[in-house]
């Protein structure tokens, strides 16, 4: 198969950056779209030219560092996949193909496709963890615990936060992850006593990394590799709520 690409090159974080055109002819279609970037850097190398610079790490949909904007959609066109799991066989041969980094405020742009995404991490140190007792481990079968319960807490515990919903939202809105990291917790016995002070730190952070507030357009949901539901975001919302309220009144809510 060949393609052409259309993409962006910026040397470094305050210079000026452009969208640049290669030729990827030859490429397999059973290769990923970071192989085919592979392919493209070593070709680039052979002739002496600067390899594009991207991030990647586990290559399985894991990490999410593979977050690349393609033809104007967070990892690609394909639903409920990552940019490393996209193979070239879900482009037709010869089509022109736009990648970009993510074009978000809260993520500055490193160097070519490389965004700053540490302003999720921070997201999670303001409150995204339990407290756990030391000594002993409880037993696990202490608690019962529906299975509805537990699926969707599995389900938003699969957020990779790899800030594909935050690209997608017009708003630049982080709500998708902050309340997939909050309902995998608030979900479960360990992390009900924390719940509501867990909610107000971590969407204050929100606030302070510069994101913009949710809407409730949706796209996030469709953008996300792991097709995350925004029913956590309104989990989120009601959470937040209450522990405003209780902290009007010089007392922070305890869980029901």
């Amino acid at each position: 198969m060949n393609f052409t690409l259309r993409i962006w090159r910026q040397p470094a974080p305050n210079a000026h950056g452009r969208m640049v055109q290669y030729e990827a002819g030859d490429i397999s279609p059973d290769m990923s779209f970071l192989e085919m970037l592979d392919v493209v850097n070593e070709r680039l190398m052979e002739r002496g030219e600067v390899p594009i610079a991207f991030d990647h790490d586990c290559r399985e949909g894991i990490c999410g560092s593979c977050s690349l904007m393609i033809n104007g959609i967070p990892h690609g066109p394909m639903p409920g996949t990552a940019t490393c799991q996209l193979h070239m066989r879900s482009f037709r041969d010869g089509a022109v193909i736009t990648v970009e980094p993510w074009r978000v405020r809260a993520f500055p742009v490193l160097k070519d496709l490389v965004v700053d995404r540490s302003a999720l991490d921070r997201i999670i140190q303001a409150g995204g963890y339990i407290t756990a007792p030391t000594g002993g481990a409880p037993d696990g079968n202490a608690i019962l615990i529906s299975k509805a319960t537990v699926d969707t807490a599995m389900d938003a515990a699969q957020c990779i936060a790899c800030g594909a919903c935050v690209a997608a939202c017009p708003n630049g809105s982080a709500s998708l992850f902050t309340a997939a990291k909050l309902a995998h917790l608030g979900l479960l016995p360990q992390g009900q006593p924390e719940r509501y002070r867990r909610t107000a730190r971590m969407v204050a952070q929100m606030d302070i990394e510069h994101f913009g507030g949710c809407t409730l357009y949706g796209e996030c949901q469709d953008a996300c590799p792991k097709l995350i539901s925004i029913d956590t975001i309104t989990r989120m919302n009601r959470d937040f709520l209450r522990a405003s309220f209780s902290a009007g009144r010089g007392a922070v809510a305890e869980p029901d």
